[in-house]
């Protein structure tokens, strides 16, 4: 199981981007790390508008039942469209030693926002992981 930070945060420069709200504003910040086979493989730090996640699930620390994307179409908040960008770096301090790197590993960041049919930023996930021990495939219908 992931282990989970909760909290209330000032919203820094790339997530007010992509949720659409002026940097520093608060936004509520689940922070996870995905361990695989007991080995630590992804950072994820998950945004939500204050507007959507205080006073839900979404702002405590326990598991949410049936995932956050159901919680968040419970509360009326369907994403429909999703946008990612993946860049490839060198990882910081923090996360060499949340992921076990050595300092020479890259990481892959993945900035995901979710949005919703009125083009309504619902969710941003940040993700931070080690490039040699991931495959990302996307699927695209046209």
């Amino acid at each position: 199981m992931p282990a989970i930070r909760l909290r209330e945060v000032p919203a820094p420069e790339v997530v007010a981007e992509l949720l659409r709200v002026t940097p520093g504003d608060p936004v509520v910040v689940r922070r996870r790390i995905i361990e695989l086979d007991g080995e630590p493989c992804e950072l994820t730090d998950t945004y939500y508008p204050v507007a959507i996640a205080r006073g839900t699930p979404l702002a405590e620390t326990k598991k949410i039942r049936g995932g956050a994307v159901t919680l968040l179409a419970e509360l009326g908040h369907i994403g429909v469209h999703v946008r990612e960008d993946v860049t490839a770096r060198m990882p910081d301090g923090d996360e060499r030693t949340a992921l076990n790197l050595d300092p020479a590993e890259p990481v892959l960041r993945l900035n995901r926002v979710t949005l919703d049919a009125g083009d309504r930023p619902i969710q941003a996930d940040m993700m931070v992981m080690p490039a040699h021990r991931q495959q990302l495939r996307h699927e695209i219908r046209i």
